[in-house]
């Protein structure tokens, strides 16, 4: 395999941007870059953008209303009438939009990224920084990235030499999260077959149904791609070869139809279901505010459970949650239920096994104490990826390898305060992802073309502490997720501030505290 380095001019290269992957947070990452002037290169392993809407479970369509998954200059088109699009119709909005910017001469398809290395200052000297790249002027930087990139076509690996990196291939792909057994005890043992949701997702549709045809089938995990895989196993081969769902832990989940017409969620899309909610940063005034609405809040979380207990029988089938659903809300786990779910479990397509271990036999799974056991043909783990593994790995520096495995978070979500010159957009989750990146594109975009600058590298390190206490107040065991879903709004008039935008954006008094913000909100600074 040939490896050289790809030269660029210096009046290029000192504006271009390396940009790895080409889903969602990518292609607003390029967009954003683009209209700003700068030169994005996109680096796509894949053949085609989209991200983990590339290729998904056949089932598979939006969790959210796409009226809140959205680019907030490029709407759905008419012709979209679902409110929960499924899987193609988001694919072929990517591309719209893609095609519609002039993104797509920008990426280099079927190019992966292997490592990342920094040529800049020592690392002592980079420690003393008080500033943020040790400058605020990001148009004379102290360093540049070495972009290791291999040609899967070629077999040619190239290194781009660029002044600013954007991290945007995801939480959700590359790096299969597979649970570590005893000895003797794992996949090894079971004579079935065992793979990851992932593999199953890949898997050209007709070919995965005739995989787990008449068989009994476990899945591991409860979150959507869990979900929808159970439901594809139930369709298939109904009562007569259950479907085991696995799972730790209880969730609230919530329905595609719309109670009244209205989804769920809706409650926690407005500026008001923020003023219950302790922010990082707050004021006094503020806080004393939030204590005094803790009352409704709690008002809100049990009649939305209450409802959700009501219209699925969870207490049947022993399914109610332990935790509050404002705390699913603010973790962002919290999963939408399949059409039909809970009449498959009572009609035996499904069953449900909580437990907080398992590992394998010859014919199956044991279950916690290993006295209870599950013969199985197939074993699906939808057990997540190990995507701050993924993160970390992709840095040649020991040094940022570390900064990276012990953040507790980022500034604004997108910025180390230890690693110059590179963001990181798509790792923090809301109740639109979409609409997150975008806004932190926005951002970046803003922050490179020089619109205003960073606080020092102390101030940004308190306020990602402040985020933390935050997570952990409201998240508990979940708040290594990086999740803003609770305060979506508060967080994009962080940004707002930032970028000198005005942050309400609503016509009058009661539409600012009661009308949900929407991506279509921020198309105009």
């Amino acid at each position: 395999m040939l490896t050289k380095l790809k030269h660029s001019k210096s009046s290029i290269m000192e504006r271009q941007v390396a940009i790895i992957g080409a889903g969602i947070s990518g292609l607003a990452a390029c967009r954003y870059c683009k209209a700003k002037g700068l030169n994005p290169i996109v680096f796509e392993s894949e053949s085609s953008v989209g991200g983990v809407w590339r290729k998904t479970i056949r089932t598979t369509k939006l969790q959210t209303p796409k009226h809140f998954y959205q680019f907030s200059d490029f709407p759905w088109p008419a012709s979209v009438t679902e409110d929960f699009p499924a899987q193609s119709q988001v694919f072929e909005y990517l591309q719209s939009y893609a095609s519609h910017f002039d993104l797509l001469r920008h990426i280099r398809f079927r190019s992966q990224v292997v490592s990342i290395r920094y040529d800049g200052p020592p690392d002592a000297e980079m420690q003393a920084w008080s500033l943020w790249g040790g400058t605020n002027d990001h148009s004379n930087t102290k360093g540049k990235w070495h972009v290791t990139v291999k040609d899967q076509q070629a077999l040619l690996t190239e290194v781009y030499q660029v002044s600013f990196v954007i991290l945007c291939f995801g939480k959700f792909s590359n790096l299969p999260n597979i649970p570590e057994f005893p000895n003797d005890k794992g996949p090894e043992v079971f004579h079935g077959k065992v793979i990851h949701s992932a593999e199953y997702a890949s898997m050209d549709h007709t070919a995965a149904a005739n995989l787990i045809r008449d068989k009994k089938v476990a899945v591991v995990g409860f979150q959507k791609s869990a979900l929808d895989i159970a439901m594809e196993c139930s369709s298939v081969n109904g009562p007569e070869h259950p479907c085991t769902v696995v799972y730790r832990t209880k969730h609230w989940g919530i329905p595609y139809f719309l109670p009244f017409g209205i989804p769920l969620l809706y409650p926690y899309l407005n500026r008001f279901s923020e003023l219950m909610v302790h922010k990082p940063g707050e004021s006094l005034a503020l806080s004393l505010l939030v204590s005094i609405l803790t009352p409704l809040r709690w008002g809100i979380s049990k009649y939305i459970e209450r409802y959700m207990t009501s219209k699925f029988g969870l207490a049947k089938f022993d399914m109610v949650p332990e935790h509050s659903f404002l705390k699913e809300i603010n973790s962002c786990s919290i999963a939408i239920l399949p059409e039909d779910f809970y009449n498959r479990v009572e009609k035996g397509g499904i069953k449900l096994k909580m437990s907080q271990a398992f590992c394998f036999s010859e014919k199956g799974i044991l279950f916690d104490d290993e006295v209870e056991s599950e013969d199985v043909d197939m074993v699906i783990l939808a057990t997540g990826f190990k995507y701050f593994e993924k993160l970390k790995d992709i840095f040649v520096s020991p040094t940022f390898q570390s900064h990276i495995a012990n953040a507790s978070g980022l500034y604004r979500n997108c910025l180390h305060p230890r690693v110059p010159q590179l963001a990181v957009i798509g790792f923090s989750e809301s109740i639109s992802n979409l609409h997150t990146s975008e806004m932190s594109c926005r951002w970046l975009a803003e922050l490179l073309d020089g619109t205003f600058s960073l606080p020092s590298i102390k101030e940004m390190e308190d306020d990602v502490k402040e985020w933390d206490k935050y997570m952990k107040k409201y998240c508990g065991s979940y708040s290594t997720k990086w999740c803003i879903g609770g305060l979506k709004i508060w967080y994009n008039d962080q940004l707002c501030k930032d970028m000198g935008w005005i942050s309400k954006r609503k016509g009058g008094f009661f539409a600012e505290l009661f009308e949900p913000y929407s991506p279509l909100d921020y198309i105009r600074p």
